[in-house]
């Protein structure tokens, strides 16, 4: 059986830390080893367990999950972090993965998005909540006219992109969760995160997309 990988929780809010524990501890492969209320105990911890993964607030009293962020990279280099945050700023967002953050999702996001963003984080992918993938893009490019032009398929995620192609070849979402071993809920979230990134609102323009795309023949 695989080790199971080692979570540390970082959040002021006790309530919403029960949350999240009750929402991990239900995955086979996650533990949860330890928690935390401020950034200093999450220094602490961290030091202590050495995680394989860090969840962290960047709003905790006294020092905050940002300030934290590179001492924790020093503490602990093979703990990967994941931001969970109430903030939608891109600022926060660009001072979270300069300072060594792997990924970042709101917390309005965590019932759809935090498991999917935590596996990615620990298989050694970036992940960033969908809507603030778009600062990133328009940080990346010299002007407003390039990023009309961007191909907005290359902002999918590999899963993203297998769902949205079953779904304009005309598979139903049972079908899908079946053919890719995922969950009914998952792949709903796929595909409506997939549609918002393509800028599309039903199948019919998502058959035209997927036509004009290559990615089905007529």
């Amino acid at each position: 059986m695989e080790k199971k990988k080692r979570v540390l929780l970082a959040d002021d809010h006790a309530i919403l830390r029960a949350g999240l524990k009750s929402m991990l501890s239900s995955q086979e492969d996650l533990e949860i080893v330890g928690e935390a209320s401020t950034g200093i105990e999450t220094l602490d911890q961290c030091e202590k367990l050495k995680p394989d993964l860090i969840l962290l607030d960047l709003s905790m009293p006294g020092v905050g999950g940002l300030e934290i962020l590179p001492r924790l990279r020093h503490v602990s280099p093979g703990s990967k972090i994941l931001v969970l945050t109430m903030h939608d700023d891109k600022q926060y967002l660009h001072q979270a993965l300069q300072n060594g953050a792997s990924g970042y999702v709101l917390k309005k996001a965590a019932d759809t998005e935090l498991i999917t963003a935590i596996h990615s984080v620990l298989v050694g992918e970036m992940y960033v909540h969908h809507s603030m993938m778009r600062h990133l893009v328009e940080d990346m490019l010299p002007s407003r006219d390039h990023l009309d032009n961007i191909d907005q398929w290359s902002l999918l995620s590999e899963r993203e992109q297998e769902v949205i192609r079953l779904v304009a070849l005309g598979y139903t979402g049972s079908e899908i969760a079946e053919t890719l071993s995922l969950s009914i809920k998952t792949v709903e979230t796929y595909r409506s995160r997939g549609m918002e990134k393509l800028g599309l609102h039903n199948r019919a323009g998502l058959v035209r997309y997927a036509l004009k795309k290559g990615l089905i023949s007529g």
